[in-house]
């Protein structure tokens, strides 16, 4: 047999009829040293999941191995995307009863048993990602080699629960205990290099030596970091106390363990049986069980589903290869950075030449926040063309303006952009708030202008604001959309209307905060009853991370463009933004910021009493608004938007799930309520009666 190894494109040639292919999702076969290849290749897309079927078809691999033992078993993936992503999230979701769950990870857990006991070795090669059960086959292995600079990570905790199939026993076992603690309470992967540090990793290599360090492997030359005394001390029932002390408390701060009760329920099973690998098994299948029966664990699964439907809106094919960015500012200089990590040819260009440098230096952090190692940061820096004469705008396929938020300036650019761009070229805008319709007055070619809205830090917010005003084609949003996911990011289509819908949704929210700080409400007490109903961070501190001056021009924009009321913007806020004082970005805000975070007192004052419900309801408000006004097309979208746009509290579901859980008759009776005390901005939107 001869393997064909490229990153992602394994291919197998089979050798004598002996090594046929297992049955199901995998592909078995040998070469000529009797290394068994096994390669997991399920279903159409370009990730494995790992479902029933490939714990049962690997079960029959090994049984086929054992009666005619190679010489050792390597187990990687045929898809591009990496090595598996984790459980089948749909099959979790399928399941109604505890005891067909327990009966599953029973199973589950048999056939990783009988993979870690055989006696030849076995070794998982993972390229691009490990993760979940993914990860917790490749535990099973004798070793791990990555390659390139792939990563592997436990991220239950990001669905409610956390590792089901042994990942709670075989990680602590295999490295320092308490590192391994941290990766399954934040959901974080290991990449390469400090997974190599840690001991995850035996290995790393490039794709053209896998089958060398297979072999090496096969001959027992590959060194183990074993766990030292230090890490078995921390093992030790007094070393997990005083840990989980510090666990506790850091994660209660991060994921209250009334929103988030699994990465707590993991702590106390570390704490009680981390010592007891039977015992901890046994608490890990029956803790995984409770979980995902919470309401915590059916919403993020739901979340995760909808991360899924905006990938899916990424239907067209995917033709940039070169981008051309107008403005070097921080949104545009951070899209150009982004754009250039990715792997497109990136022209940047900015009125002030002088504007483009500094984007190089803050290129380069975004490449290492991305774990990209010295030569892949170079040549995404090399794709990184500062363009002060626009030489670039001929030969671009789409050319992003992220220009001021000022209609005259942005109209101006694209009567320049507009004759130099080649046929067929896509124009797209980073506005926030302005109308795309009005922008493309002018156009020669409305039909293939839009909206790429991205959020601020680019390289951090998964969303994107995909707009179509009523003369884009639908080739045009097919094409940006698919632009979008190839950024990595999360396109949402949405319609050409004020605010769109991530800003139209937010800034009542914003509004109503200022108007409770101007009658006298703490600040720091708002934001610690939006954080307790689930939001990462409260409304002040949202304010001054986006910048006081974005807030005051979206929510002017929107007041002049909203036929609805709106709450007044303060004079002593606009006088506040005209002094200089933006938020993170000019260090003084609401709050004052040192090393990017917001320097907060220990006022003990508790908000006004209907000051979560004068925030969060506007906010519900504007999403039935936006769905009677048909900016998205569904809840879901909304939901999807509204979650990964702005952190709406995750374990709610969105904001339209939390209004279905609350009810509907609740949540628009508590808006007459405050319509009554407060004013019209409160009165209930007509998309209101469509709901019930």
């Amino acid at each position: 047999m001869r393997v064909l190894e490229h990153l992602g494109e394994t291919r197998l040639e089979l050798g004598p009829a002996h090594d046929a292919p297992a049955e199901g999702p995998w592909r078995l076969a040998r070469d000529e040293d009797g290394i068994a290849w096994l390669v997991l290749d399920r279903g159409d897309g370009s990730t494995n999941a790992i479902g029933r079927d490939v714990l049962e078809g690997l079960d029959r691999a090994l049984e086929d191995l054992e009666a005619d033992p190679p010489t050792a078993l390597a187990i990687r993936s045929a898809k591009p995307a990496g090595f598996a992503a984790g459980a089948d999230i749909r099959e979790l979701k399928t399941m109604t009863g505890e005891e067909e769950i327990a009966q599953l990870l029973a199973g589950g857990l048999r056939v990783l048993d009988r993979l870690e006991a055989q006696d030849y070795p076995t070794v998982a090669v993972i390229h691009g990602h490990a993760l979940g059960a993914g990860l917790e086959l490749a535990l099973a292995c004798d070793h791990r080699i990555f390659v390139g600079n792939a990563h592997a990570g436990l991220p239950e905790v990001k669905l409610g629960l956390h590792p089901g199939l042994g990942g709670t026993v075989r990680l602590p076992a295999l490295i320092d205990p308490v590192e391994a603690m941290t990766m399954m309470l934040t959901g974080k992967p290991a990449y390469a290099s400090k997974a190599r540090r840690l001991g995850l990793a035996d290995a790393v290599t490039e794709e053209r030596h896998v089958r060398a360090a297979v072999q090496a492997a096969a001959k027992g030359q590959l060194e183990k970091n074993g766990r030292g005394w230090t890490e078995r001390a921390k093992a030790s029932y007094p070393g997990r106390t005083l840990a989980a002390q510090q666990m506790r408390s850091k994660t209660e701060q991060k994921a209250p363990k009334e929103h988030y009760p699994a990465p707590h329920a993991l702590i106390d099973l570390w704490l009680k049986a981390g010592d007891d690998p039977k015992e901890m098994q046994k608490g890990e299948t029956a803790s995984f069980v409770r979980l995902l029966g919470s309401d915590t664990a059916r919403n993020l699964m739901r979340v995760f589903e909808l991360r899924e439907g905006l990938k899916k809106a990424a239907k067209g094919a995917q033709d940039v290869r070169h981008v051309h960015v107008v403005g070097a500012g921080e949104m545009g200089g951070d899209i150009a950075a982004w754009c250039a990590l990715k792997g497109f040819r990136v022209t940047l260009f900015d009125i002030a030449p002088e504007g483009i440098a500094p984007v190089v230096p803050r290129a380069a952090e975004v490449c290492k926040r991305a774990h990209l190692g010295g030569a892949e940061t170079r040549d995404a820096l090399d794709r990184l063309i500062p363009d002060p004469d626009a030489h670039g705008v001929p030969h671009a396929d789409l050319v992003i303006e992220a220009a001021p938020e000022t209609e005259e300036i942005k109209r101006d650019i694209y009567a320049t952009l507009e004759p130099r761009m080649k046929e067929g070229a896509l124009l797209a805008s980073n506005t926030s708030s302005l109308s795309l319709a009005t922008l493309a007055d002018g156009l020669d070619r409305p039909d293939r202008f839009g909206g790429l809205h991205f959020f601020n830090p680019v390289d951090r917010m998964e969303l994107v604001e995909v707009v179509q005003h009523d003369r884009s084609s639908d080739a045009t949003g097919e094409r940006l959309a698919a632009f979008a996911a190839a950024l990595d990011r999360l396109p949402a289509p949405v319609a050409d209307s004020p605010g769109f819908l991530v800003n139209r949704a937010l800034t009542p929210y914003l509004m109503e905060t200022l108007l409770l700080l101007g009658e006298g409400a703490e600040k720091e007490a708002l934001d610690r009853e939006a954080e307790g109903f689930g939001m990462p961070v409260g409304p002040v501190e949202l304010a001054d991370r986006v910048g006081l001056d974005i807030c005051l021009s979206v929510a002017d924009s929107l007041k002049h463009d909203v036929d609805r009321p709106m709450a007044e913007i303060p004079g002593w806020f606009r006088e506040k933004v005209e002094k200089g004082d933006l938020g993170q970005k000019s260090g003084t805000g609401f709050y004052e910021w040192s090393d990017g975070a917001p320097q907060k007192g220990n006022r003990a004052g508790d908000a006004p009493q209907e000051a979560l419900d004068r925030m969060i309801l506007p906010m519900l408000d504007a999403c039935v608004e936006c769905l009677r006004r048909c900016v998205a097309r569904d809840e879901d979208e909304i939901d999807a938007a509204m979650i990964f746009g702005t952190g709406f509290a995750p374990f709610r579901g969105g904001p339209m799930a939390y209004l279905r859980h609350r009810g509907v008759k609740d949540a628009r009776a508590s808006l007459e309520r405050l319509a009554e005390a407060h004013g019209p901005r409160f009165t209930p939107d007509d998309g209101w009666s469509g709901l019930d």
